[in-house]
């Protein structure tokens, strides 16, 4: 069996799991997600455990069994605790900005670009500096999802390090041209 696939996901306290057929919905404190899973699985909730269970040890299966539950793991903490991914903006005159329900970047461009955060997902510039920006959300794929794309706005680059980083990431640098041979 698949090391992580066979571990029941725990349902903490204040936390409802629902299986419908091949659907999944986990309602917590901080929201309700849902997921379908594949009509191969079962999923059951017993003494407070999800548990997935797969038919049979093809490689598919194996997979998939796996992947459901860390799926299912994920909307569990998701809806109890949360996800949020932090970037830093590094540059002269870099800084970020929350307008209403809109991040506004200002980084270098001829003008500020505005990402509108989707449903579920909130921006936070907790600095008055505005070079650090957290993403947060309970939708942990979606979380990564619009924290990558803010990123896109100005990677960072190699040589002076500017752009927009994750707060965990390392920038290699490079040497630039030397003075002489």
């Amino acid at each position: 069996m698949s090391r992580i696939g066979r571990m029941p996901v725990p349902v903490p306290h204040g936390v409802t799991v629902n299986v419908q057929g091949h659907t999944v919905t986990v309602k917590g404190p901080k929201g309700e997600l849902s997921y379908t899973f594949d009509p191969d699985l079962t999923v059951e909730v017993r003494d407070g455990q999800i548990v997935v269970q797969r038919p049979s040890d093809h490689r598919r299966h194996k997979a998939l069994h796996g992947l459901t539950r860390a799926l299912i793991n994920n909307m569990v903490q998701g809806v109890t605790k949360g996800y949020e991914k932090r970037l830093i903006l590094e540059g002269t005159g870099y800084r970020a900005d929350v307008r209403g329900d809109k991040l506004v970047l200002n980084v270098g461009y001829s003008h500020p670009v505005e990402i509108p955060a989707p449903e579920g997902i909130t921006f936070e510039v907790p600095d008055r500096s505005g070079k650090q920006l957290i993403v947060r959300g309970i939708d942990k794929q979606l979380v990564g999802e619009i924290a990558a794309r803010v990123r896109r706005v100005r990677p960072p680059e190699p040589y002076k390090g500017r752009g927009i980083r994750y707060a965990d990431e390392v920038i290699r640098r490079k040497a630039g041209k030397s003075g002489r041979k």
